[in-house]
């Protein structure tokens, strides 16, 4: 079978989005409650242990991959009606989830793993991290929400593509 350029673009986004989703689960379920199980002191070993490379040098590309993929995948599977609004929403998911973290996270961030305990109180470290909290499982929805769609999307190209309809 030879592999057509919508679905090998659509293909692209997805195994992207599986990898930015798997790794989100293992932040949620195994890495997070590790960082943040005694604030300030699970931080300051959470700093010490990330010198070298930290979810900030992983996540920032792997989202601009999704985008990037998303965004070829919407021009090269555009005739695709079934699927068009799918996998836009997909990269619209992801969007959504790439302006929460830069906004939202990325400051609390900086408050918890940059400055801190040397700058801030327990009292502030705790309180970056209840706020970090709730906008993570916001993304992590977004990001759930936009893998089911591109899933979704890539079944409606997929059989489209072979000739078995919608």
């Amino acid at each position: 079978m030879k592999i057509k350029l919508p679905i090998l673009t659509v293909m692209s986004h997805l195994w992207v989005q599986w990898i930015l989703l798997g790794s989100m689960l293992l932040n949620t379920f195994m890495v997070y409650p590790n960082i943040f199980h005694d604030i300030p002191n699970s931080l300051d070993t959470a700093m010490n242990f990330m010198k070298v490379a930290s979810p900030h040098t992983y996540f920032p590309p792997l989202g601009f991959a999704s985008w990037v993929t998303g965004v070829i995948a919407i021009l090269f599977s555009w005739r695709f009606n079934n699927a068009r609004m799918l996998i836009i929403g997909s990269v619209l998911m992801m969007f959504a989830e790439g302006a929460a973290s830069v906004i939202w996270e990325w400051p609390r961030n900086e408050i918890m793993f940059i400055e801190g305990s040397a700058v801030h109180s327990a009292e502030v470290l705790q309180q970056a991290y209840n706020e970090f909290i709730i906008v993570h499982w916001f993304r992590l929805l977004c990001n759930v929400a936009g893998s089911i769609l591109i899933f979704m999307g890539f079944l409606k190209v997929f059989r489209q593509s072979e000739g078995k309809g919608s």
